[in-house]
């Protein structure tokens, strides 16, 4: 095996060479191009598809303005610059929500702990609430704002006297 190798080592470099011995094979060359470079694999495979969108639920012309990250795994055993950028977000206590705005810098921060958290999008089913109604509003584990509309009591004169016999 030594006599193998000190005659690939002491041919010109760049040239492939096979040697074979018995059923055994031996290939070598000064450089080894990996098979799963980017150059083999097609630019399509790059691209986004409309099937990614509809999936995560995302619209690539109208992104979403706001996130909701939930850490769900722990950060235990994990480098100090996962732990440190789960500290930035606010993130240190598990399954407990934060809103983040969706822009470049956040997402990069987003994309260091992306196998830490969940990313889901804010949706405003009863639109935008007003700086009033903001105590009164719930955030679903779905990601939707949803009002909780206060109940006023109604006038007495507004019930018929239909509705009264019924529930006498």
């Amino acid at each position: 095996m030594a006599a193998i190798l000190r005659s690939i080592v002491q041919r010109p470099p760049g040239k492939l060479h096979t040697l074979t011995k018995g059923v055994e094979s031996l290939v070598c060359t000064d450089w080894i191009r990996h098979k799963f470079t980017k150059s083999r694999i097609p630019d399509k495979v790059f691209q986004p598809s409309p099937e990614d969108h509809e999936k995560y639920g995302g619209d690539p012309q109208h992104p979403h303005k706001l996130h909701i990250v939930t850490r769900i795994k722990s950060i235990k055993r994990r480098p100090y610059w996962e732990k440190d950028v789960i500290k930035m977000l606010g993130l240190e206590k598990a399954h407990t929500p934060q809103v983040h705005k969706n822009i470049p810098s956040v997402n990069a921060k987003l994309k260091v702990v992306k196998h830490l958290i969940r990313i889901r999008p804010l949706r405003l089913p009863q639109g935008l609430p007003k700086e009033e109604d903001m105590a009164h509003t719930c955030l679903k584990s779905t990601g939707e704002l949803v009002l909780q509309w206060r109940l006023s009591p109604m006038d007495q004169e507004a019930i018929s006297p239909n509705a009264r016999a019924v529930s006498d």
